[in-house]
This record gives C-alpha cells, structure tokens and sequence, in this order.
C-alpha cells in the first residue's frame, strides 16, 4: 500500500514545483512590464507560448476581439447555427424618391390639367441608369500542353489609361500564354505563327518544303457570347451597395478610411468579419477556415445585403472570395476592385510554411510575426504605421485561427480559365513596395482578365488603403463613376460599313465596265 501512496506524493511534488515557477514567472513578468512595456508583452506572450506546450490548452484560443467602437452602424449576422459574424452596415439617409403617382398629386392640386399633353417635369427616378452596353466575347482554348489562348472577338476595354473616365475600346486582341511559367511571355503575340523558311543552299535549285506542323487539339474550349451594360454608381442611387472584404488576419477596421468617406458621399457600405476575425465568433474546428466555409459565409453576406448593382472591392485573400462571388452572380455584381490579390492561379496551401508549426508555437512568435508583417505590409515603419496596425486589428487573431486560415486556402477551380470567364470591369491597385504580392501576379491578372484597369501606386505597399487613403478612395471614386464611350465603336462601325458599300460600288462599276467592253 505504501508504493501508490508514494507515486501520489511525487505526482504532487512535481504539479506543485511548476505551479510556483509559473507564479515566480509571472512575478518578474509584472516588474519587467511596469519597466519595458514592449519587451514585457513579447516575454509575456513566450510564457503563455510555453504554459501552452506544457499544459496543451491555447490561452484566448478562439475568443473573439471586444470592439471598443459603439454599437451604431454594426450588426451581429448569424450566418449559420452558431456562426455569426460582425458586420457593419451604413445606410445613408436619402431623400425620398419622388413617385409618379406623388408628382401627379401634386400637379393636379396646383394646376389641373396644365401638364397633361406636353407631359412636363418628368425628371421622376425610375430606376438605374441603362449605362453602355459592351459586347463581351472571347474563346478560351487549353491544349494539353498547358497553353492557354484567349481571342477577344468582342469589345476590350483599353488597360493602360491615365484616367478611368477616359476609358475607350481597343480592337480585338489575341493572348496566348502558358498555364505553367508566364514571366517571360509576350503580351500578345500570334495564335499560329508560321514556321521560318529554311534558306536555300547555293547549289540547290528549289528551297526545301517547310515541315507539316501537326494540328494540336484542344484539351478544353470556353466560349463567352453575351452584352453587358455598364453605368456610372453614384452613391445618390439606391440601388448602388459597396462591399468590402479584408484579408487574413485583418478585419473590417482596416477599411476605415473607405467607409467614411464613401458613407459621406451617399454609398451604402456593408464590411464583414471573417469567421475568428475581429468581433466575429471563432468556431473551434480547423474545418470552419477553410476557403469554402468563407465563401459560403460571405455568400449569405451578399444574399442578405445585395442590391440591383453591386460593387466588390477585396484585397489580398479577400479578392479570391470576390471573384467567387462575381463568378456566381454575374448580374447583380457590377465592379470589382482588387487590391494587392495577387495572380489568377488556384489556390493550393504550402506545406513548408512557417504557419505549419503548432499553435502554442506561432503563440511564442506572435511578436516576431507582427513585427515581420509591419515591415513587409507597410512601406515605411514609424509611430503612425504602427498606430494603424493596432487599430486595424491587423495579423490580431488566435493563433489556431491563423493556422487553420493559412492550411485551409485550397481552391483548385480559381485558375486561369476561371479569372479568364469574368465579364464584369475590375479595377487592379497595387502598391508599388509590396513584398507579398509581386507586380509580376498583378499585370498577369490584367493579361487575362476582360475588362482591367491597373493602377499602381509608388508609396504604397500591401495595405496600401491604409498607407494612403486618399489616393485610394480617389481611384475608388472615379471607377464608381466610370462608363465606357461606345461613341468610338460606332464611329468605328460606321467607317467599316461605308468602306465596305464603297468596296462595292468600285467592284460593280468595274464589272460594268468589262461589260460594256
């Protein structure tokens, strides 16, 4: 009897030894806070880092953040049973939409009948605006080789402006690049390019034939055949909704600035956490992080808050969820914008990540993964960026969070041929100091998308909306606004057309002529 008393005395001894360094730890962890408070919260966050490998329980593992922010303007969404997420919802107050039925009240109390032939003061809102409409083609052909040509036969909008309002049309262009390295491709070179000729030798007579190339068959053929009208969203329209998604690790405070400003000029505003994302609930299972969960999440977002013309700005992860959402709605989104998204390649997690590690692990280097993204997500380190990065809630989630965000981007279907189907206008920012998203992937995306604006911004860098905010908001605005000239292409039909009566009236004359003769 004495052997399972003696175990119990040194189960006891050994609980009892960790209980007091744990409470000597954190003694000195308080004089070292009151002294240094930086050095303070790193050792801090090392010591629940190791208290969670020796206990196996994650400190504020998936507790969502309190927000400091008043109540006004957010909404608690529960997306699913038991998933509900933190959306703030600004609805600005218009005026009242003048009917019909109103306007002729009101004429027949002042003057019966006066209006009634000439149909006078009819300048009633009757709905959105009917905008151009641009004639969307394109044939999208993969060959087993791995290559991709993508022949516009439509309208493309010219890419390369200086304004967005001077926007015109291009002719028809032909793209062909390669699924597996696109570094080094031209922009447009041809579909089918002759072989060179073999020069003949001196001696020989006729030049050699040149070879038979075999015809490649084609592994997948897209073909795209539809009319778009695209219109100017002003934020007087109450048909017009901005949606705004961030990335991992941020939340809807990032977008800060934006929702102001673009509140202020009349837009309704919707910004949702993702799932464990600021004061979103944070399920507790790898499984609810993955990229379908989110999309499936921001889809009932969109379903509940969605007008009759709809914009999408995302960035960085959150441009993925975007495009997911303009692939499945095409008539109800209306523009995108994609901030810092990087290239239009499936999404596949690495397995040699850093964030492969254990949670209690990434615990212990918070610190050293909050001063990295500082220095790699803003072009400039000083008091201010740091200021934005604590209001922000930037790269402020848990732990496990983080993990299962980073493990769950698994997205085979978003690959060239996807991104390459979208119809709808999308405006590309990308900060010119950004060292997570290369140039290279965002003038790819412009390559294959349809309808793209790029717009590059030198003091920027990946959270370039909150590095310079005006610039931003500006480049926002007047895409909002933006509206395709069809002047050009009809003038340009026109000239085709007479030149085409004019090629026939030569030929018939000439005809008549050898006639006569």
């Amino acid at each position: 009897m004495a052997k399972p008393f003696l175990f119990i005395h040194l189960v006891w001894d050994h609980v009892r030894g960790r209980l007091l360094f744990i409470a000597n730890v954190k003694v000195r962890l308080q004089i070292v806070t009151k002294t240094a408070p930086e050095a303070g919260a790193m050792l801090t966050s090392i010591t629940e880092g190791i208290l969670c490998c020796l206990t196996g329980k994650a400190a504020s593992l998936v507790l969502p953040l309190e927000s400091s922010e008043p109540s006004n303007g957010f909404e608690f969404v529960e997306v699913k049973p038991g998933r509900v997420l933190r959306v703030r919802h600004i609805v600005p107050e218009r005026q009242p939409v003048v009917t019909e039925d109103q306007m002729s009240s009101g004429k027949k109390k002042t003057k019966v009948d006066s209006n009634e032939d000439d149909g006078g003061s009819k300048d009633v809102m009757k709905g959105p605006p009917k905008g151009s409409s641009v004639h969307c083609k394109r044939k999208i052909t993969v060959y087993r080789n791995g290559q991709l040509v993508i022949e516009n036969l439509g309208d493309v909008l010219h890419s390369e402006i200086l304004q967005c309002q001077d926007g015109d049309l291009e002719p028809c262009s032909t793209v062909e690049v390669e699924l597996a390295d696109y570094k080094e491709l031209a922009s447009s070179p041809e579909p089918h390019p002759m072989p060179p000729r073999v020069p003949p030798h001196a001696g020989d007579q006729k030049p050699a034939p040149p070879p038979r190339r075999r015809r490649r068959k084609p592994k997948r053929t897209v073909l795209i055949d539809s009319k778009r009208a695209i219109s100017s969203c002003k934020g007087t329209q109450s048909d017009v909704a901005l949606f705004f998604v961030h990335g991992v690790g941020g939340s809807l405070d990032i977008w800060g600035s934006q929702l102001d400003f673009f509140s202020r000029l009349g837009y309704e505003v919707i910004a949702p956490d993702l799932a464990g994302h600021g004061a979103s609930k944070a399920p507790p299972i790898a499984a609810a992080y993955t990229f379908y969960a989110l999309a499936e999440d921001l889809r009932a977002i969109f379903k509940r808050y969605a007008r009759k013309r709809n914009i999408l700005i995302g960035h960085s992860y959150g441009v993925s969820f975007c495009t997911f959402l303009a692939h499945e709605y095409p008539d109800l989104v209306h523009k995108v914008v994609m901030i810092n998204g990087g290239g239009p390649t499936a999404l596949e997690p690495s397995l040699c990540s850093i964030f492969q590690l254990p949670s209690c692990v990434l615990h212990c280097l918070s610190p050293c993964l909050a001063w990295s993204f500082l220095k790699a997500g803003f072009a400039r380190q000083g008091a201010k960026e740091k200021q934005l990065l604590k209001q922000g809630n930037a790269f402020n989630v848990a732990p496990f969070v983080l993990r299962a965000m980073m493990s769950g981007q698994y997205w085979p279907e978003g690959d060239e041929v996807y991104h390459a189907e979208l119809t709808v206008p999308i405006l590309l920012v990308h900060g010119m100091c950004d060292k997570f998203v290369p140039m290279d992937e965002d003038q790819r995306m412009a390559e294959i998308l349809l309808f793209a604006f790029l717009k590059v911004i030198e003091e920027g860098s990946h959270m370039v909306m909150m590095e310079c905010p005006d610039t931003v908001n500006t480049l926002l605005h007047e895409f909002f606004l933006w509206e395709p000239d069809m002047s050009k292409t009809e003038s340009i039909k026109c000239d085709t057309e007479t030149k085409a009566t004019t090629n026939d009236i030569v030929q018939t004359l000439r005809v008549n002529k050898t006639v006569d003769k």
